[in-house]
């Protein structure tokens, strides 16, 4: 009984150092690997550029990522020292490590594939860029030349400081951002204007947007057949854009009708005035010799036959604005209204006189004063106000206001339309339509 006593004894002794043993080589081969992890912890960066210098990858570095790791390789790349805890908490000195490192050196892990790395390199760059670059608007010249090659640097000279909206927001002289001269085409300066204007008596010059083909084609094709006849001449006055697409179309556009002027200003709605400086500048330059010269929207519809008939009694007038005459407009104080207009920028209460936008008619023999008085001014966005008030009334320019200017959207009846010059607001689809019951004669109106 006792001898089986000492064998259990002796058996359970043997399991115990057993396991002491056992736990002594696991506990020494962890502290020698950690050991040896801890030696291992420079790594040079040439190891990972040389096994990846060959590979398709390498072309896919960017100029600032080879800036980076020529730099790491000059410097070395130095990871920290590891003990025997942070081995088994951070994986210090494994291959995960190492993916980490080599995403920040621009995300060329040899983890990642071809495709990955590709897709990665624009978006970056493009971070870097706007980064580096500050915020768009505070370079508008460096910008717009990026934006639209094909723009001279002289279209820009003055319009990269007129065309940037918040500067016309204060108090400017328009000399300043006005850039003078057109994109002059020889065939559209024949097309609407042959001989310095001297076989016509109403020249028509239509204010459009660059991206409204539509709505100058429907002038074409309704109204603006009256310019077929010797005496009357109709062309499309447009700014400059910074889409390379819509410059193109509108060359096309120009090759095939030839009727588009083009200014050197940036197309928008707070260079208005300076459209209508450009169409004044153009007129005095290219159509001197024309009797009248009526300004109107490409939202508009102008009974020509009607018009025509105002100017034959009306041809004793001298240096005179005909149309819709605002009196007593008061200049908009308050910020966010899109008529906003600082004291600085115009001071009295009270507007002068003018004649609104959409359509008024002027004698040839204003045009020329009109230009160089507008240019000495303090530059405003309303142009009708600008012009036909402000300019004209220190010209001492007579405003008549004509009821036939409507210059606001009525009834489509027949007799209405008849009895009006201009009509406002009206859309492409609804130009043929006016134009067909202006010429038809069947209906009598009072």
């Amino acid at each position: 009984m006792i001898g089986s006593y000492l064998k259990r004894k002796m058996n359970h002794m043997h399991f115990r150092i057993t396991h002491l043993v056992f736990g002594i080589v696991i506990l020494a081969t962890i502290i020698f690997y950690s050991t040896l992890n801890s030696r291992q912890f420079e790594i040079e960066a040439t190891r990972y550029y040389d096994l990846t210098a060959n590979s398709s990858e390498k072309n896919l570095l960017s100029q600032s990522a080879n800036t980076t790791i020529n730099t790491l390789i000059q410097n070395k790349l130095r990871l920290r020292k590891c003990g025997f805890i942070t081995f088994f908490t951070n994986g210090c000195g494994s291959h995960k490590n190492l993916s980490n490192m080599f995403q920040t050196l621009g995300g060329f892990s040899f983890l990642r594939n071809e495709s990955a790395i590709k897709s990665e390199i624009p978006r970056n760059n493009i971070q870097r860029i706007v980064k580096l670059s500050g915020p768009m608007e505070s370079k508008p010249e460096i910008i717009r030349k990026q934006q639209n090659p094909m723009l001279n640097h002289s279209t820009f000279s003055k319009s990269a400081v007129n065309n940037v909206e918040t500067v016309i927001e204060g108090v400017v002289k328009t000399t300043d951002i006005y850039e003078r001269g057109h994109m002059n085409d020889s065939g559209s300066i024949k097309n609407i204007c042959p001989n310095n204007g001297s076989d016509i008596n109403l020249l028509i010059l239509i204010t459009s947007a660059p991206t409204h083909r539509e709505q100058r084609l429907s002038i074409r094709q309704s109204w603006g057949h009256y310019g077929i006849r010797r005496d009357i001449s109709i062309g499309f006055i447009l700014g400059r854009t910074q889409d390379q697409r819509i410059e193109d179309q509108l060359s096309a556009e120009n090759y095939m009708y030839s009727d588009l002027i083009r200014g050197n200003f940036v197309d928008s709605y707070k260079n208005l005035t300076l459209k209508t400086i450009s169409l004044l500048e153009w007129t005095s330059a290219n159509c001197p010799n024309a009797t009248y010269l009526l300004k109107t929207d490409d939202d508009m519809f102008i009974n020509v036959p009607k018009l025509l008939q105002f100017i034959e009694t009306h041809l004793s007038h001298k240096r005179s604005i005909f149309g819709r005459l605002a009196k007593k407009w008061k200049p908009i104080r308050n910020k966010k209204s899109k008529y906003y207009v600082s004291p600085e920028q115009y001071f009295p209460p009270v507007f002068p006189p003018f004649t609104t936008g959409p359509a008024y008619l002027m004698t040839s023999d204003i045009i020329l004063d009109l230009y160089n008085k507008s240019l000495s001014q303090t530059y405003l966005k309303l142009e009708d106000v600008y012009t036909t008030g402000i300019v004209a009334q220190l010209l001492n320019i007579h405003r008549v206001n004509i009821k036939e200017f409507l210059n606001r959207r009525i009834a489509f009846n027949q007799c209405n339309i008849k009895k009006s010059i201009s009509i406002h607001m009206v859309k492409t689809n609804e130009q043929y339509d006016l134009w067909k019951k202006v010429s038809d004669s069947s209906t009598q109106c009072k």
